[in-house]
């Protein structure tokens, strides 16, 4: 595990919890865990990007969208 043995673990344990302290240990715990888990996810959404045709009608999908919203609220203010 990138060379590292039990006493440099160990220094780097020791010295965590002198910067943390004891009782956001969990708490930084938990939040790395968060971070590489949508690390993970990102890199996996990232090999399934769309082909250009499909961004193309994805594009001209949220244009409509956002015109029809604008025309509604144009209809309300009147």
């Amino acid at each position: 595990m990138f060379g590292l043995g039990t006493q440099e673990l160990l220094i780097i344990l020791v010295l965590v919890m002198i910067i943390f302290g004891a009782g956001k240990l969990p708490q930084v715990g938990s939040a790395l865990g968060k971070g590489l888990r949508n690390f993970k996810k990102g890199m996996n959404d990232n090999e399934e990007e769309p082909e250009e045709g499909e961004i193309e009608e994805i594009a001209a999908k949220k244009k409509k969208e956002i015109k029809e919203e604008k025309d509604e609220s144009q209809d309300k203010q009147s």
